[in-house]
């Protein structure tokens, strides 16, 4: 028994444990547990808002419990309405099977997949028909489908709930009683949720399971949850420059629940927030890059923005022609659009050999070798 282990899941990082008494006592006896995680594949990739339940599943996982990971590809056609203030966007069959694949992958990269349970929900909801969803709807009331915090503010600014979002937390649940769950893990959005697996479990005579939610972590601007909707996000897929320096703009506030939870590391008793930062950035670097990548990361940042040097691996952007506009410039080196290219001339984040540049339609004239920065992180060489 790894005592140690088994005080970290119930205490660092936890938000929440419903019943806390029953699952430690259950932790300590040494009885291996099934530990359910379910998700819909929205999208093909993971940030570190997400490593933060797989973290803790991992620590389920590494003390011999099985993990069990529920894939919503039947749920996934409904949209899971926690925390929305509209609908979602039910996806197709193959944007399903196009974003199981990246999330598998990534998830690869904190738990070990392939020891762990992987679930379709489609496996029992496509087969059951019709009396199987009335089975289901048996288990919970209108009143409490609507007591939820997402409708009742939509039913307040008159929004409308579609008949599908209802059935939603009832499905879900069933996931619970289809793979014998003991333990469901969530963030502190899912909540409403995971009570409802506990809540069809005893509707089907079963034993109701134990949930632990976890804390929503904030993205690199402080303020929101962290989401690719908001651009405020660290993807495990970013390059180790990109996690690196994305890290190091949070703000100091943040620099503790990061530490907590997306790392093993005890927070260090450093008194300047920016050594703090840079020991995090390596750290969360490193465990999804090498050890070596992490130094060099690191190095790149100090060269960029403590010596003020352009980074030795800038890539070449070939202009094509001796006189350009900055607008047309900063779309050949990646910016999405023209509207998001003068956003970024008006906060004064685009520089050609240090200038600032403060109008679109400047004339530049290109004789190679100039370097140009877009934004605090990315610098190109023209050609």
């Amino acid at each position: 028994m790894n005592t140690d282990l088994i005080d970290r899941i119930l205490n660092r990082g936890t938000e929440e444990i419903i019943d806390q008494k029953h699952l430690e006592e259950t932790l300590r006896s040494g009885k291996k547990l099934r530990v359910k995680l379910g998700i819909d594949p929205t999208a093909p990739d993971i940030h570190l808002g997400h490593s933060v339940v797989l973290r803790k599943l991992k620590q389920f996982q590494e003390l011999g419990h099985t993990v069990v990971l529920i894939i919503g590809d039947f749920t996934a056609r409904i949209g899971d309405p926690s925390g929305r203030n509209e609908a979602r966007k039910p996806l197709t069959a193959e944007e399903i099977e196009k974003n199981l694949k990246g999330y598998l992958e990534e998830a690869g990269k904190i738990i070990d997949v392939k020891k762990s349970e992987i679930r379709r929900n489609s496996e029992w909801h496509a087969k059951g028909g019709l009396e199987h969803i009335l089975s289901i709807a048996q288990s919970a009331t209108v009143q409490q489908i609507l007591r939820r915090d997402d409708f009742k503010k939509r039913l307040a600014e008159d929004s409308d709930i579609s008949l599908l979002e209802t059935l939603y937390p009832i499905l879900q649940g069933y996931d619970s009683v289809a793979v014998k769950a003991d333990v469901e893990l969530g963030g502190t959005d899912q909540k409403f949720n995971l009570l409802m697996g506990r809540r069809v479990q005893r509707h089907f005579g079963m034993n109701e399971q134990d949930i632990l939610t976890v804390p929503l972590i904030e993205g690199t601007d402080g303020v929101k949850k962290m989401s690719k909707s908001y651009g405020n996000y660290i993807g495990l897929s970013e390059t180790p420059e990109n996690m690196f320096g994305k890290t190091m703009a949070i703000p100091d506030a943040l620099i503790k629940k990061y530490f907590t939870l997306l790392t093993d590391n005890d927070i260090p008793d450093i008194t300047n927030p920016y050594e703090a930062k840079m020991l995090l950035a390596e750290t969360i670097t490193g465990m999804y890059h090498s050890k070596k990548d992490a130094e060099k990361a690191r190095e790149n940042f100090i060269k960029k923005f403590s010596k003020k040097e352009t980074p030795d691996d800038a890539p070449a952007l070939k202009v094509g022609k001796k006189e350009t506009t900055l607008l047309d410039l900063l779309l050949k080196s990646g910016v999405e659009s023209k509207s998001e290219a003068r956003r970024l001339i008006t906060q004064h984040a685009i520089q050609l050999n240090e200038t600032v540049k403060k109008d679109p339609d400047e004339i530049i004239s290109v004789r190679g070798g100039e370097i140009l920065k877009v934004g605090k992180r990315k610098f190109f060489k023209l050609v």
